[in-house]
């Protein structure tokens, strides 16, 4: 189980870790009324009920528990662990020894396999438990892609007690759903209870949202709530392709890849993380969508995995402040950092600083936006792009290629970190640019050494940042590369104050940087000082 951002707990996986939050609190209080002011709630008449729901609402849930409670299951993962974090649900206060270890005195020794010795290594495993609902009679269960992801062994529990073998038919890290099928003999020709998804009849925020899963490892519980909110972005690489539902009906571990039902029993999202700042459930829950949902069960009954159109770039939020730092005002889209040697986009002509703002004509405002239409291309489609270049706009035909999986894509933004030693480079000649809060300087062997700058990378050496500038409070920091302002490279300090001259001249407060950090790109506005 990861950490999203701050505060965001993905999936409530019961057993897996504990992600820790870094939310402040926030306090509310509410107006009172006096004593005297407050009004007293009586029986209209003898033996009539003193509070009754208002119109719409149920009186209870019980009926719709009742209904769709037995196609939803308890999810049970085995998987390979290293010793500090093995862990068993129940259990995280006692010493759990591994089979081939040896335990402390009273726990008994462990049996090595295969009747070796009990001295003999074994691989160590750890035990957590999530939630699952059937989409069909033949045994096709939905889930969370992290209840599932590092399973060895999956065992399902449904409602009667039966407990069956699982495998994995396929899974999705874009959006963090699942699909496994039960499998063991002892259900075969076995009819399932099953739910189905609700992508039509969309309820709206405010309306009811009940939610049956395994918070804790407990088995299967019903919370109730209202939807709070629609197309929540985590910020994580799954918010790429999901626009979540935000609700308050209560989820906590364990009750990831469970179901959120609508008043009549319809599937309407999958339970997937909570906001929090302990772990448990404060009443900031996020499900995917139901269409998202069933789009990807589908592709990944029919063939174990999704398939998502792809162009080849780095892209990040053309926000507000750089539109204003590019005299582009109102202007709303994704700015490419990087574009893919070879890949589509750089076939296609696409080229850094390009600023996206449309998809086949649906306009984009952030790269989220833009992300989810590229991926709904086939590959081997033409995907028309709406971009500004140079101020002016126009539209590039991208054929789109086949996103790479996740993992590989979130891997390129790994960096290896040489803690070692490393040789202090020969001081430059260095220049403070106080308009932007920055000391420059050349980029030579010695500091691309330092800072492990790659030999094609071209720009100034931050060697200084002031502390209250918007440099500092943004984050810029020494060993950065100031690549380019407002698109043109700069290599030169003299280059740097021309830029800055030519955004004053154009009435602009602020221009906008390419930073290279560990020799990847982030575009950074950043505020002209007086």
């Amino acid at each position: 189980m990861t950490a999203r951002k701050s505060g965001f707990i993905v999936g409530a996986v019961a057993g897996a870790g504990v992600a820790c939050a870094a939310l402040a609190g926030v306090g509310m209080r509410m107006g009172g009324a006096d004593a005297a002011e407050a009004p007293a709630i009586r029986p209209a008449s003898v033996g009539s009920p003193a509070f009754a729901p208002p119109p719409g609402a149920p009186m209870s849930f019980a009926d719709i528990f009742e209904k769709v409670s037995p196609a939803v299951v308890q999810i049970n993962v085995t998987s390979k662990a290293s010793p500090p974090s093995l862990r068993i649900p129940g259990l995280e206060g006692f010493d759990i020894v591994p089979r081939g270890q040896k335990g402390k005195a009273g726990q008994g020794e462990g049996q090595g396999q295969d009747g070796e010795d009990g001295d003999s290594p074994a691989t160590p495993k750890q035990q957590s438990a999530g939630s699952g609902f059937f989409i069909s009679a033949d045994g096709y269960i939905v889930t969370n892609n992290h209840v599932v992801a590092d399973a060895d062994d999956i065992q399902v529990v449904m409602k009667d007690g039966r407990e069956l073998k699982a495998t994995l038919v396929g899974r999705d890290e874009g959006t963090d759903l699942a699909v496994i099928k039960v499998t063991d003999p002892k259900a075969k020709g076995a009819d399932f209870p099953y739910v189905n998804f609700e992508n039509q009849a969309k309820p709206r925020v405010g309306d009811w949202v009940i939610t049956i899963g395994n918070p804790f490892g407990l088995g299967g519980t019903a919370t109730a709530g209202i939807i709070s909110a629609y197309n929540r972005d985590l910020g994580d690489n799954t918010s790429s392709f999901v626009n979540y539902i935000q609700i308050d009906a209560p989820i906590n571990r364990g009750n990831s890849g469970g179901p959120s039902f609508d008043i009549y029993g319809r599937v309407i999202g999958v339970n997937s993380a909570i906001y929090s700042p302990s772990g448990g459930s404060v009443g900031i829950g996020f499900a995917i969508p139901a269409d998202i949902a069933e789009g990807v069960a589908k592709q990944l009954i029919a063939g174990g995995k999704v398939v998502r159109g792809y162009i080849g770039v780095t892209i990040q939020d053309f926000s507000a402040e750089s539109a204003e730092a590019l005299g582009l005002k109102d202007v709303k889209g994704a700015i490419i950092a990087e574009v893919t040697a070879g890949g589509p986009a750089n076939k296609a002509g696409l080229l850094p600083d390009d600023i996206l703002t449309a998809v086949n004509g649906v306009a984009v405002a952030n790269r989220s936006e833009l992300t989810r239409e590229v991926a709904k291309a086939r590959p081997g489609e033409g995907v028309k792009l709406s971009i500004i270049r140079d101020g002016k706009p126009r539209v590039v035909t991208v054929v789109s290629g086949t996103r790479p999986a996740e993992g590989s894509l979130l891997g390129n933004d790994d960096q290896d970190q040489d803690n070692g030693a490393t040789p202090t480079p020969d001081k430059p000649a260095t220049q403070k640019v106080d308009a932007l809060g920055l000391t420059l300087g050349p980029i030579d062997a010695a500091s691309r050494q330092t800072y492990k700058i790659d030999s094609e990378i071209k720009g100034l050496l931050i060697t200084g940042v002031k502390g209250d500038s918007d440099a500092g409070e943004k984050g810029l920091a020494k060993g950065d590369v100031l690549s380019t302002i407002n698109g043109a490279p700069v290599v030169s300090v003299a280059e740097v104050n021309s830029a800055i001259a030519t955004a004053k001249k154009a009435g602009r407060t602020s221009v906008l940087v390419k930073v290279i950090r560990q020799n990847r790109p982030v575009f950074v506005p950043l505020k002209i000082a007086p």
